[in-house]
């Protein structure tokens, strides 16, 4: 509902629910009419909406995209490190 009521991007984080274990939220976010966009993130990703934010302000704010570069460059490193990691075991059936 913000979205129709604001010219700003608006991003919809579906929040789980007991009805309908949240499905319900993302309905209603990805749903929405014509000429009404709302960018959508996965169910209880706020971590990933507040990245997407940056990305977005980015376009203004050079030093931001410099951050988020900084940021992903970590994200690759930690999951190498955890692949590695994972090759490196050994399991027993």
């Amino acid at each position: 509902m913000i979205a129709s009521l604001t010219n700003i991007p608006v991003i919809g984080i579906p929040l789980e629910s007991s009805f309908l274990g949240g499905l319900d939220s993302l309905v209603s976010i990805v749903q929405m009419p014509k000429g009404v966009p709302v960018a959508t993130v996965g169910m209880g990703s706020s971590y990933n909406a507040a990245i997407l934010a940056g990305q977005i302000l980015s376009l203004k704010y050079p030093f931001l995209r410099d951050r988020i570069k900084v940021h992903k460059k970590e994200l690759e490193i930690s999951v190498e490190t955890e692949d590695n990691s994972i090759r490196g075991q050994t399991f027993h059936t």
